[in-house]
């Protein structure tokens, strides 16, 4: 028989995201606030396009979900017209979003009373990840579901892991943005240094990547920040989003993040730069700004 998967939120992620279920013979239906855009990519891919999340899941066998933030989760979700009352029992319900971990566990629960299954699966990779097939996907949930909804993840994922019950892929990919936001004020300080210091940066970029300081930011960015080319997809406005929830996480588990809320300010600083759109290497046009 033939799978249907619904996928709710076409933005930059989502849109790649539910073509590659198409083109792999998945039966696609699509549903995004703006249904210009869910017209536009069932014209570009085999789906359909609905007008409401009701008709759009309520024969879906899996719903994936990639919107914006918590108060998103809760519109798509719940309510009447939202997916846990309109998807049919048995249904796995798979949130790409990047969100708080307590909302994954409400909407767990919730789903769970009807029957339901709910994975949190926040991804990283960026809007090249997603249009490449190679995201990696981190996932709260329980065994079963998980080996479930595997098969179609891995058609936009190069790795997929189940860190543990709801609410744990959410924690992960704190995890995930805490790591980054230190790597890339670290290579943006390196960078500003190398350009103060006269030095030809691009041979140091080259020296150093071949030892202890190499990093995915180093190889993937250094080049581009060099030159202030910051159109890589994953916006400042976006990253704040997230260092946001990772400092209210850490507030509740008791754990101290000074060099995080640090970044999350000096990304504050971008934004008033008018950088609300670069993408989070753009940390050292700060430092060229203030020098």
């Amino acid at each position: 028989m033939t799978t249907t998967a619904t996928f709710i939120g076409l933005g930059v992620m989502g849109y790649p995201m539910a073509g590659h279920l198409a083109r792999a013979g998945i039966t696609v239906k699509v549903w995004n606030r703006t249904h210009a855009k869910a017209e536009q990519w069932a014209q570009e891919y085999p789906g359909t396009a609905y007008k409401t999340i009701a008709e759009a899941v309520e024969d879906a066998d899996f719903v994936m979900t990639c919107v914006g933030a918590d108060k998103d989760l809760i519109e798509v979700f719940e309510g009447d017209g939202g997916i846990i009352a309109n998807a049919p029992q048995g249904a796995i319900l798979v949130d790409h979003t990047t969100a708080s971990a307590g909302i994954a566990e409400r909407l767990a629960e919730a789903a769970g009373h009807r029957k339901q299954g709910f994975i949190d699966a926040p991804v990283s990779g960026g809007q090249q990840g997603a249009e490449n097939g190679k995201l990696t996907v981190m996932c709260g949930g329980t065994e079963t579901d998980f080996e479930k909804a595997l098969p179609l993840i891995d058609h936009y994922a190069r790795a997929v892991n189940l860190l543990g019950p709801a609410g744990s892929g959410q924690k992960t990919k704190m995890v995930n943005q805490i790591a980054i936001a230190g790597l890339v004020q670290g290579l943006s300080e390196a960078l500003h240094f190398a350009e103060q210091a006269k030095l030809d940066v691009r041979k140091v970029v080259d020296v150093i990547s071949k030892g202890a300081a190499q990093s995915w930011q180093m190889e993937n960015r250094s080049g581009t920040m060099i030159d202030g080319e910051f159109n890589h997809g994953f916006a400042v406005d976006w990253m704040r989003k997230d260092l946001g929830i990772c400092l209210e996480e850490a507030r509740k588990v008791n754990a101290s993040l000074p060099v995080t809320a640090l970044v999350d300010q000096f990304y504050g600083d971008v934004q008033e730069m008018g950088g609300r759109r670069w993408d989070t290497s753009s940390l050292i046009q700060r430092l060229r700004k203030f020098r």
